[in-house]
């Protein structure tokens, strides 16, 4: 894969996030993903990936803006970094109450990339920093 397909690639899973469109973003995926969740545990499977993405938007309803994606010279890795802007809907188990809260941090993703397909997505952002905006919120 190019860097410029491996570009297009986490351009589309991306967009895909933003557009809420959970089918689009696992066609980017492989089988047998990767996802390392953040300060969480590691999850193997689009399956699982699936599961993840429901929970998460019945708690969260998050876009992703100012993103820059970077990309290693064989295709193979990636990275984006961008700020996620969102608001908490329902309280997620072990976490602050949700009433609404609005919030805006910088996270990233990292990615590989095997066969045309993402085979590890592992993202990253300051819990802490999270939790103290919704507290204030």
């Amino acid at each position: 894969m190019t860097r410029d397909d491996a570009t297009a690639l986490i351009r589309r899973y991306l967009d895909a996030f933003n557009a809420k469109d959970f089918d689009a973003m696992l066609a980017c995926l492989s089988d047998d993903v990767i996802h390392d969740v953040n300060q969480g545990g590691r999850e193997i499977g689009k399956e699982k990936f699936r599961w993840f993405n429901a929970k998460m938007s019945r708690h969260y309803d998050e876009e992703l803006g100012d993103i820059a994606i970077m990309v290693d010279d064989g295709g193979n890795r990636a990275a984006a970094e961008f700020t996620v802007r969102g608001s908490y809907l329902a309280t997620d188990e072990g976490l602050p109450e949700a009433t609404g809260q609005r919030y805006s941090l910088p996270a990233g993703i990292f990615f590989e990339i095997d066969d045309g397909l993402i085979s590890r997505v592992s993202t990253s952002y300051n819990l802490n920093d999270w939790i103290a905006q919704v507290k204030a919120g």
